[in-house]
């Protein structure tokens, strides 16, 4: 009997030693997740979990950096869950981020995706009140927000029907179709208006061109009469070379005719004198005439009005 209860000792030491060493192997192994993981808390309350299953994906930028632990239904709260993740501790999940449920298309598992916003905020490592890890806000994701974005375009759809009911009232009809009619009216005045305008437009042209073919006329003109004055000009100075030589040979001749009756007898020295006077006044007007021919244009037009002398004026 002796040797069967030393057996039993050593088969009981044996199993207890086995229980240790798995007992340690996975409490070390425990330890060593705890060190490299931390555990967060995520209340989803808005947004549906289907497809969500333990062991899914957590997933930062499209980057796997942990794991869905375990999720239920809250006691308190009906439509609440509460689910537990663990995520890598280089991952860095800050006290403003925030987690939305995603879903793969094709195979319809969901999984959770933490976002940072910019500028990020201190690591999230610090429990919740009542609660035994850190708990990670829930975010809106993008269904939820068309879901958002429709349910406003839908209300802005209503009071913009409901308002265009109103401005479309009988009275306001009414009020329409006059305001077409007074602009029918108008756009008619406005099309006779503009056919007066083209009349006048085109009279215009008209004018323009009559007063173009007389400027071309009136240049003809002048070509012309400047054709005719020329050879009068020649003429005239050449009739002006002429009586200035008969006036220099009088002045000469009437300058000898004075010496000479210097030199006569006292009897008839006033009388030569007289002729004298008489020669050069003679002498003067020619003189006068030889001016108004070197300007040939006041021979055929006049005198200019700024060489007339004091009190002479055009006749």
């Amino acid at each position: 009997m002796e040797p069967e209860v030393r057996y039993t000792y050593v088969g009981a030491a044996l199993v207890l030693l086995v229980a240790a060493l798995v007992f340690g192997f996975l409490w070390l192994t425990e330890t060593a997740k705890r060190d490299e993981y931390r555990t967060y808390t995520i209340f989803f309350q808005r947004q549906s979990l289907d497809g969500l299953q333990i062991g899914g994906d957590v997933t930062m930028r499209g980057i796997k950096v942990g794991q869905v632990m375990a999720y239920e239904l809250s006691p308190t709260q009906v439509n609440q869950v509460r689910v537990t993740v663990r995520v890598d501790r280089q991952a860095p999940v800050a006290d403003n981020s925030y987690a939305v449920v995603s879903r793969n298309l094709v195979t319809g598992l969901a999984r959770i995706s933490v976002v940072t916003p910019l500028p990020a905020g201190p690591i999230l490592t610090v429990p919740a009140p009542g609660e035994k890890y850190p708990v990670i806000k829930e975010g809106t994701s993008a269904a939820e927000q068309l879901q958002d974005a429709a349910s406003r375009a839908a209300a802005a759809g209503t009071i913009a029907l409901e308002r265009l009911n109103d401005v479309l009232d009988d009275k306001n009809r009414e009020a329409f179709a006059e305001t077409l009619a007074n602009m029918r009216d108008l756009t008619a005045g406005l099309n006779q208006r503009l056919a007066k305008v083209d009349d006048a437009v085109a009279s215009l042209q008209r004018s323009a061109d009559t007063f173009g073919k007389s400027g071309e006329r009136i240049a003809a003109s002048v070509e012309r009469v400047t054709g005719e004055v020329g050879p009068v000009a020649k003429e005239a100075e050449r009739t002006l070379r002429e009586v200035t030589a008969t006036v220099v040979s009088i002045q000469r001749d009437a300058n000898a005719l004075a010496r000479q009756l210097e030199s006569a007898t006292g009897s008839t020295a006033l009388e030569l004198r007289a002729t004298a006077q008489e020669l050069r006044t003679t002498a003067d007007l020619l003189d006068r005439t030889l001016d108004r021919l070197r300007d040939p244009r006041a021979v055929i037009f006049g005198p200019n009005p700024a060489a007339l002398g004091p009190g002479e004026g055009l006749r």
